[in-house]
């Protein structure tokens, strides 16, 4: 069965009840992401003994913001239309990836998925060496591409193919401010030094776990049509689906986009007898893929 198949079989009560949508789940999820950031902020910048070693927990909970910023592109995490959008541009702007182009792009993705010439997730290879791997999870590459797209959106050259032509003038306004954002938070380290140790450095160390997880979602997956082979699920602990808003059940999500990231559980109840592509752990998918290449 594939998963459109799975999809035409269920009843249509329970395909109704899977995609409603609420504020209150994504409210309750986003408080205590916030919250977090918030605390572990507080410590590093009140110095508290071994602050430093709090960089890469703060790192990591900044950068998981990408998975909200993902579900925000499909307008899943809330009922209310403005805040997914706002949400959105808000982790946009912490991760240095603009929501609104982040959507064209993220839509395209799902609507070729893994497929190579149309799946702009492939443009760039994975790593197929151990030396790519090194680099790729490193994050700088990321980093790299990141300030280049800002740079040829900020000038207003929006030339990928994904973009509607509609979205063009929303997308270049958004980086324009995005990049204003981003002047002042320089200007602030004239004064003080707070927004490097709470941001800066803490997403520059925080990006290698983002990169690791990222892989397994289509890592090696088959280059196919069908969502039960060309994405893979992860099984780890609760902490990781929090920090990564159920993410991980990432046949779940591409299977059925439109079902809120708390009900993706549910969904891994209805299709775990069709699942086929699957991990035991991110140590234990980065240690297959690194045996592939060695």
């Amino acid at each position: 069965m594939d998963h459109k198949a799975f999809l035409s079989a269920l009843p249509a009560d329970l395909r109704e009840a899977m995609t409603e949508r609420s504020d209150g789940p994504g409210l309750w999820h986003l408080t205590g992401h916030l919250g977090a950031i918030v605390a572990v902020g507080g410590l590093i910048a009140a110095g508290v003994p071994g602050w430093w070693a709090l960089l890469p927990v703060q790192g990591m909970l900044i950068v998981f913001l990408f998975t909200l910023e993902h579900e925000a592109t499909h307008r899943t995490p809330f009922r209310t239309v403005w805040l997914n959008d706002w949400v959105g541009r808000l982790c946009g702007v912490l991760l240095v990836l603009p929501f609104e182009w982040f959507r064209a792009f993220h839509m395209a993705h799902h609507r070729w998925t893994n497929l190579p010439g149309k799946d702009p997730e492939l443009a760039g290879p994975k790593p197929a060496t151990l030396r790519a791997w090194v680099w790729h999870v490193s994050g700088v590459p990321y980093w790299i591409s990141e300030v280049r797209l800002m740079a040829r959106l900020v000038a207003g050259r929006v030339t990928d193919e994904f973009v509607a032509e509609g979205a063009k003038a929303r997308i270049v306004a958004e980086a324009r401010w995005m990049a204003g954002v981003y002047g002042l938070a320089a200007l602030s380290l004239l004064w003080s030094p707070v927004l490097l140790w709470v941001w800066l450095v803490p997403v520059l160390l925080g990006q290698p776990f983002l990169r690791l997880y990222l892989l397994a979602e289509h890592g090696d997956c088959p280059e196919v049509v069908n969502m039960f082979e060309n994405t893979r699920t992860t099984f780890t602990t609760a902490l990781m689906r929090w920090l990564a808003w159920n993410m991980p059940y990432h046949v779940e999500h591409h299977v059925w986009p439109t079902v809120p990231f708390h009900r993706l559980p549910q969904v891994h109840g209805l299709i775990k007898a069709e699942l086929r592509v699957t991990a035991e752990g991110y140590a234990a998918f980065t240690r297959d893929y690194l045996a592939r290449r060695l």
